[in-house]
């Protein structure tokens, strides 16, 4: 969970991370929510931009509850963040109830088989543990059939020391969706069976649907990390990062030349290639083959061929000379280019690209 680094002179990339901006991504959401509380979700090592820097940030900023998805991330977790809660969304695993003691970590339980191992390991211990209830993804949390089974024998959950009961909605980024609203009523139904410990329903996007779906605590993920919570509308988040990669040679090409495996670009004109240190295997998605953009200063410039392991290609016919030599950047994220906007162009979302971000790039993070 430590944010791998390399020095910035062997680098042929660099990924900045802007650590005031995801201090004020908490701070936008937390006044959306007036006052309701609000964890964080720093999954996937900090959705790739380090649990190690953005646990201490957000702690620094006021967040006292986190949400991982796996013991293994809570356990390292532990160590950036104090004595803040943390969180496990993927339950309980068996045989490791021990570690949840050890670091502190409770468990979100999401079928009666973990809620009969947790109920029998914590009998006198009073060790806290949160409910996920399904309402409608069919993944993780207790199943309608279960959940009847807990309104006719309460008694399931005796001596179970609830902290929060959950769900998790499925489309809110999408506005229009009707299936938001249809999750809302089940939510509210479970909360008659399951009135205990907080409520927690809304995450990023689930926020911009209003006071109904805030209920006690949100779970803020994505949107802390400048990508854009609700699908076709402005982003009301700041940026986070800024990803740009060197020119390491230059190319001229002419009518009939290919460029790259599969001879993915055919040149029609007398054109000029640069090409450019960064590959799938630093999280530029393959997906983004002779689709996605980069800019040299204010010139766009269009990516021509396939993405491959260790270098992509791009068209600098229309950059002047001088801006486009070997050692020059290529910003691939940044001011011109939006994390969501190469998304989009790799047919993704924001998520992917963020938690794709590679190891082979020098990070620099400012603002602590």
């Amino acid at each position: 969970m430590t944010s791998p680094n390399i020095p910035e002179s062997h680098a042929s990339a660099i990924l900045t991370i802007d650590l005031a901006a995801v201090r004020e991504n908490y701070n936008i959401l937390k006044r959306a929510v007036n006052g309701v509380e609000c964890a964080a979700v720093v999954k996937a090592n900090g959705y790739g931009l380090g649990a190690d820097k953005i646990g201490p940030t957000l702690v620094k900023a006021g967040c006292t509850k986190f949400f991982v998805a796996h013991l293994e991330e809570g356990i390292k977790l532990r160590n950036y963040v104090g004595d803040a809660e943390i969180h496990i969304l993927g339950g309980l695993l068996p045989g490791a109830s021990d570690a949840y003691r050890d670091h502190q970590l409770i468990p979100v339980i999401g079928s009666l088989r973990e809620f009969a191992i947790w109920s029998s390991y914590t009998k006198y211990s009073n060790l806290p543990c949160d409910i996920h209830v399904d309402t409608g993804m069919l993944r993780l949390g207790l199943p309608p059939d279960e959940l009847r089974q807990i309104a006719d024998n309460p008694e399931l959950l005796a001596g179970l020391n609830i902290s929060n009961v959950l769900s998790h909605l499925a489309s809110a980024d999408e506005l229009e969706s009707s299936q938001t609203g249809k999750q809302l009523k089940a939510y509210k139904e479970a909360r008659d069976i399951l009135p205990m410990g907080n409520a927690c329903l809304a995450n990023s996007s689930g926020i911009f649907f209003g006071t109904p779906y805030h209920f006690d605590m949100v779970r803020q993920g994505v949107a802390l990390y400048g990508a854009n919570p609700i699908l076709d509308s402005k982003n009301p988040m700041q940026p986070t990062i800024n990803l740009k990669a060197r020119i390491i040679q230059t190319r001229e090409a002419h009518v009939g030349d290919t460029v790259g495996y599969g001879a993915g670009h055919k040149v029609t004109g007398h054109s000029k290639i640069a090409t450019v240190a960064v590959g799938y295997a630093d999280g530029y998605l393959r997906s983004l083959s002779s689709n996605a953009f980069g800019y040299i200063g204010e010139h766009r410039i269009p990516l021509v061929g396939r993405v491959s392991m260790d270098l992509i290609t791009f068209d600098v016919t229309q950059v002047p000379v001088n801006l486009c030599t070997v050692g020059a950047w290529v910003e691939l994220i940044g001011p011109n280019h939006s994390v969501d906007d190469l998304a989009k162009e790799g047919g993704t979302i924001g998520y992917e690209v963020l938690t794709s971000l590679g190891s082979r790039f020098h990070r620099i993070y400012i603002n602590e």
